[in-house]
């Protein structure tokens, strides 16, 4: 299990569930290692703010994890961790390695904006 303040996803049939309960989903897989860390914190920092999106994260060397790993998005990743977002069950946005708060807001702005007049 991974040690972060994120709700963790521990199968396949979760990151199922996940993605199609919820609009809007970041899932961030990974290890407890120092490019997955700052993700990690990025994410649980933005949780307040985004409250539209749902954040998730998934251990990378989980065997569930192959849901993620083996994303066509994800072919030529070879960094952790590997980042998906998804819209309506759909992946929208895949990046690997280490992100900055910037980057990921950039994403999440562009992806899962929220339409003033909502």
């Amino acid at each position: 299990m991974l040690n972060t303040n994120l709700t963790h996803i521990t199968s396949e049939k979760e990151l199922q569930e996940t993605i199609s309960t919820n609009e809007n989903v970041m899932v961030c897989c990974g290890r407890m290692g120092p490019m997955c860390i700052p993700v990690y914190e990025v994410m649980d920092e933005l949780q307040g703010e985004y409250k539209h999106v749902a954040f998730r994260d998934m251990e990378f060397d989980s065997p569930d994890a192959r849901a993620i790993r083996n994303l066509p998005e994800c072919a030529n990743f070879r960094g952790l961790p590997f980042t998906v977002y998804f819209k309506n069950g759909k992946v929208v946005k895949a990046t690997s390695s280490i992100q900055n708060r910037d980057q990921v807001t950039e994403i999440l702005d562009a992806q899962f904006s929220v339409n003033v007049a909502s």
